[in-house]
């Protein structure tokens, strides 16, 4: 439900992304004539037997896969675990470069595949781990088993690593008055920080933060010696890759956007570090009854 409630708070579609995904959609044949031109950002959600073909792209003729269907757009992967191994590890490299390349022995075809992507798993193979009210009964060798079906590379380039614990019947039925914002506050926060990003990349290939490469990193993503240090702490004690470190930076300059602010300060630098602080040792993860729910 909250993955499906994402492409509400994203910013509404540029016309130059919008022609875009327009082309993606009609290559695959995707669009009629009541709906000539795509105005709204994707959504995506593949079931968990799809092939690896199916999400990346591929066939006699090559048409694009889900990945590039979400182009611009969501591309949702419900029960992360369940996907094969194999068909996972095929995304790394898309969502790295955020192009697709099919090869096939007569043609060669490129499609843009720059998506948000946003996965759900379990903490254990039966659910419970995690559970206020319910008992797990997985061992430590299902649970890390379970977890293995999902590759270290992969998790990697997943920003965001978030435990949604569950919900109370009385939050579910509206007994309970919960804190949340409405989707448009959050999406009125969302337009403002593309706004800043749109204005800071305007001479440059680059729209938003996430596209960033190591001279922008390097020129946007300026921290002070404190944040500096605490980042330090961070990839020695949690064992953070090169892409992640560089990853951490980006997520900083985008809170430190939502937060309407040029300065990135030590409290941004330390949120985007507790996003990666869940799946970044799976030697340290223990007791398996502390795992995270779900990964986005």
């Amino acid at each position: 439900m909250l993955a499906r409630a994402l492409p509400s708070i994203l910013p509404p579609l540029a016309f130059e992304e919008a022609l875009e995904t327009t082309r993606v959609h009609s290559v695959s044949g995707l669009l009629d004539r009541e709906t000539p031109l795509v105005v709204t950002r994707p959504m995506r959600s593949p079931h968990h037997t799809i092939s690896d073909a199916g999400l990346t792209g591929g066939g006699h003729t090559p048409t694009p896969g889900e990945v590039s269907l979400a182009h611009n757009g969501v591309l949702f992967l419900d029960e992360l675990p369940e996907f094969k191994k194999r068909v996972l590890d095929v995304l790394r490299q898309p969502l790295e470069d955020g192009f697709v390349h099919i090869a096939r022995a007569r043609t060669k075809v490129t499609y843009p595949s720059d998506t948000l992507l946003v996965c759900a798993m379990n903490p254990c193979p039966c659910g419970y781990a995690t559970h206020p009210g319910r008992e797990c009964r997985c061992s430590s060798v299902q649970v890390e088993r379970y977890q293995g079906r999902v590759s270290g590379p992969l998790l990697d380039r997943i920003d965001l690593h978030v435990e949604v614990p569950a919900v109370s019947f009385d939050e579910l039925s509206g007994r309970k008055k919960t804190t949340g914002e409405p989707s448009l506050a959050v999406r009125a926060r969302v337009v403002a920080a593309v706004s800043r990003q749109s204005i800071r990349f305007k001479d440059l290939p680059v729209r938003f933060n996430g596209q960033m490469g190591s001279r922008e990193v390097r020129q946007f993503c300026v921290i002070s010696q404190e944040s500096q240090a605490l980042l330090e702490t961070a990839v020695k004690r949690l064992g953070l890759s090169a892409r992640a470190w560089m990853r951490c930076l980006k997520m900083a300059r985008t809170i430190a956007d939502l937060e309407g602010v040029e300065a990135i300060e030590t409290p941004h630098v330390a949120e985007a570090i507790q996003y990666r602080e869940i799946f970044s040792r799976v030697e340290e993860r223990t007791p398996w009854g502390a795992q995270p729910a779900h990964i986005m």
